[in-house]
């Protein structure tokens, strides 16, 4: 079962001894810190968490299921994330 964003603020102000509008208030400013990284093309690295980038998808053409009909699919932007070595660790434990 994955942790919701009132779950994690629970954990956080658990484990850090914070109330639980401060532990709100840090994981609102990492979510800012984040999508504002990912929107200027900055990559996030937390060392042995997790690093993201953001990534330039080619424009590609694909065909539509229901009329089987070749489309052209525009380039567009995604994110990679990729696993750090503690969370690599705690995984395969």
């Amino acid at each position: 079962m994955a942790y919701n964003k009132s779950d994690l603020v629970s954990k956080i102000a658990q484990k850090s001894n914070l109330t639980k509008a401060q532990a709100e208030a840090a994981v609102n400013a990492f979510q800012d810190v984040f999508v504002e990284a990912m929107q200027s093309g900055e990559g996030l690295k937390l060392t042995g968490l997790f690093s993201a980038e953001r990534v330039k998808r080619a424009e590609r053409t694909g065909r539509n299921p229901r009329t089987g009909e070749t489309i052209k699919i525009p380039a567009s932007y995604g994110v990679r994330i990729s696993a750090g070595s503690l969370l690599k660790k705690a995984v395969t434990e």
